[in-house]
């Protein structure tokens, strides 16, 4: 996959150097140079790897510093926050945003995207534009990627098994119960492989199982927290199974899967080692990739599994679904797709010297253009998934990287109807969300899966952890962003 990007950025290159349209000028930049954070690895890469072409086109040149995801949050806001400044733009998960923008930190970029023809402002679906770009009423960043959790599957494996895909999280339990040890190709599989290292970017898969309990009546009804007075909807039976099926699907998982991340169990998937999986888009298109991939057109995604019963807010009870709980049911299964993270976006560094901020705007501008991203989107090791709308329907870009027609059918088809659900789950955006979710729900739940912990006393940490922070912060507040981000009255 590596040299297909090498010489299609090769060949891009050269058209952009041909006259294609640019927010810059050749030369325009030339002694500028601008310092990107971001994550070390995927996303580090088509940064770096994009870098050297943008300086030949502009002058400019791009340092990338790359940092451990766990760091990642906190290292942009000391820079910014203590006034050392010594990054000048970073891309980073759009739910932080509401901290950097509270700062004063991020730069307002609504007034260049209105005059940038060249970025194709339009064509990024309504999600990402409108909810990982901006906050406010204001534009502060531009997408690069679009993140839904989504179910990824062995096709023949579940063929010869004689199953169908999981719907529901007890269907994938069963799945999972049954395929493990299955010997396929000569190896024996695992049932289920999820990523649940501690510290690292597993936290949110809790919230694919609870969320699809709390949440049955739209976007706007929200899943961590009660919109009557932000009370956690942690202490009750959605969270506790959410819990139990973490634990469970453990059994049928790899050995070590407790020390596992993304990076761990997606090879782990593609070299053919699983028969289920959860994840964000990187999967299909790593997939896709003959360097690496033993299960090309034999892996299916759909949508994130659902349930039959909802949690009842008021008693804690989960109760089964009807017309009136469960408008948007599936075949009497509420689903809730995760819109995790929100997508890797680039955001500038307020207080950067005026000629900083103008390049990199311009280099943003650059990277999430149709030319660049429809081919950065079908890289798996980019980190990069669809997030244009163009790019959620098979053509030439999706044919030439390999993907056959039925497999986009399955890969695109499970994020549009992930993109398209009346159910999905916005992430947590409010003040210090990154404490919320990456310190205490992360720390708690690897407690539990650990066995440090009991269910009891996980559901207790979450619920003590997440009520001390809205205290801390201003419960009122915190309650007004809560309702505020998901449109509820």
């Amino acid at each position: 996959m590596a040299s297909k990007g090498g010489v299609v950025g090769a060949a891009l290159m050269a058209a952009a150097l041909a006259g294609a349209a640019l927010p810059a000028k050749a030369g325009e930049f030339d002694g500028v140079t601008v310092n990107i954070m971001t994550q070390t690895g995927a996303i580090q890469e088509p940064l770096q790897r994009r870098a050297p072409e943008f300086e030949k086109l502009t002058g400019a040149k791009i340092n990338v510093i790359a940092v451990p995801f766990s760091d990642l949050y906190q290292k942009v806001l000391t820079d910014w926050a203590s006034g050392t400044n010594s990054v000048d733009a970073a891309v980073f998960a759009p739910q932080w945003m509401v901290d950097y923008v509270a700062g004063g930190y991020l730069e307002d970029i609504g007034g260049r995207v209105a005059k940038d023809k060249a970025i194709a402002w339009d064509d990024i679906a309504p999600f990402f534009r409108d909810f990982s770009s901006s906050y406010g009423g204001k534009t502060y960043l531009v997408p690069f990627d679009g993140d839904f959790h989504m179910l990824y599957y062995r096709t023949d494996i579940f063929d010869k098994a004689g199953l169908k895909p999981p719907t529901t999280w007890d269907e994938y339990l069963e799945a999972a119960k049954k395929l493990n040890g299955m010997e396929v190709d000569g190896q024996k599989v695992y049932g289920s492989c999820i990523a649940k290292k501690r510290n690292a970017q597993s936290y949110w898969f809790v919230t694919d199982v609870v969320g699809s309990m709390t949440q049955s009546k739209g976007t706007p009804q929200g899943t961590f927290f009660n919109t009557k007075d932000m009370t956690p909807l942690v202490d009750n039976e959605a969270f506790r199974k959410a819990l139990t099926f973490l634990k469970e699907s453990g059994k049928y998982g790899p050995p070590d899967e407790l020390n596992m991340d993304v990076s761990d169990t997606r090879p782990l998937f593609t070299s053919g080692k699983c028969a289920l999986n959860l994840d964000w888009g990187d999967v299909g298109v790593l997939a896709i990739d003959p360097a690496t991939s033993k299960v090309i057109d034999k892996t299916g995604a759909t949508i994130m599994p659902g349930v039959k019963q909802v949690l009842n807010w008021d008693t804690g009870k989960l109760e089964a679904c009807s017309k009136e709980t469960c408008p948007n049911a599936i075949d009497g299964v509420n689903h809730a797709p995760y819109a995790a993270f929100g997508g890797w976006s680039g955001g500038i560094n307020v207080k950067a010297k005026d000629k900083v901020k103008d390049a990199a705007y311009a280099f943003f501008s650059y990277m999430s253009a149709p030319a660049q991203s429809n081919v950065d989107v079908t890289i798996g090791k980019t980190g990069f998934n669809a997030y244009r709308t163009s790019q959620l329907s098979y053509n030439d870009g999706w044919k030439k990287a390999g993907m056959s027609e039925k497999a986009a059918a399955s890969y695109l088809g499970a994020i549009k109807d992930s993109l398209n659900s009346p159910n999905m789950i916005l992430d947590l955006r409010i003040p210090q969300n990154q404490k919320y979710q990456q310190v205490v729900l992360d720390e708690a739940i690897a407690r539990f899966l650990a066995g440090e912990i009991d269910e009891e006393a996980t559901v207790k940490a979450v619920a003590d952890g997440w009520k001390d922070l809205n205290d801390q912060i201003g419960t009122e507040d915190q309650l007004k962003f809560y309702k505020n981000t998901l449109g509820a009255k």
